[in-house]
């Protein structure tokens, strides 16, 4: 009798666990047809420099939304290409919000980095950048924004 009880609980769990594949599969449709028409970055850390001296750092999590015609499982296989660009933007432009040193000027990075996002990318591929996330490195002990600090930062 316990046998039987167990073989019956074993056959119910291995049935269960194939059945969530069966119903998302059943579900998903259309929805699982469609590829995603974009590519997300790996956590990138840009600088906040202020006056010439670094104070912070921000990781970013980037999603580059694509064109329809885009070849999307290509431009995905480019991603450590991207993530370069971005990080030698950051580098070379800082984008400091100058009010707030734990986040970044995002409207400006989102710009700037579109047009590098296109070069890698090629032509019409890149439709939007858009900020999936952002991180401080540090919250605390950061020097308070001010005015001298903000005209010194501006490119």
């Amino acid at each position: 009798m316990e046998r039987r009880l167990l073989l019956a609980g074993g056959l119910a769990l291995g049935l269960s666990a194939l059945a969530p594949a069966s119903a998302i599969a059943a579900e998903g449709g259309e929805k699982d047809k469609a590829p995603q028409d974009f590519v997300e970055l790996l956590p990138v850390g840009l600088p906040v420099v202020v006056n010439g001296r670094l104070v912070n750092y921000v990781f970013l999590t980037i999603r580059i939304r694509l064109n329809p015609k885009a070849d999307v499982m290509k431009l995905r296989t480019k991603e450590p290409f991207f993530r370069d660009a971005l990080v030698k933007l950051g580098h070379r432009t800082p984008f400091t919000n100058p009010t707030n040193y734990t986040t970044l000027d995002l409207p400006r990075l989102q710009q700037a980095f579109a047009r590098e996002a296109a070069l890698v990318a090629g032509a019409g591929a890149v439709r939007a950048i858009e900020i999936v996330s952002e991180t401080p490195q540090k919250r605390y002990g950061l020097p308070k924004p001010g005015a001298s600090s903000a005209k010194a930062i501006q490119p």
